[in-house]
């Protein structure tokens, strides 16, 4: 009850034990995402090549936009 509580409200709970370490509590919701960090670290380096970005993506489309304006 009384931690789950203050987390349902938005207070950030952590969770202290000599013996186990500490813990932080946080609301699940819809939108929330758990990701193993051996799948991240496991990005194929063909993965990381197709990878842009932002600034290359701009560099790619901008001319293409003023082309399609140009004509």
């Amino acid at each position: 009850g009384k931690y789950l509580k203050l987390v349902k409200n938005g207070e950030e709970v952590i969770l202290k034990s000599r013996e186990n370490g500490s813990f932080a509590l946080t609301p699940v919701t819809e939108y929330s995402t758990l990701i193993p960090k051996e799948y991240i670290l496991k990005t194929k380096d063909e993965d990381l090549k197709r990878a842009i970005t932002g600034e290359e993506l701009l560099e790619r489309l901008i001319p293409r936009v003023e082309k399609l304006f140009n004509k």
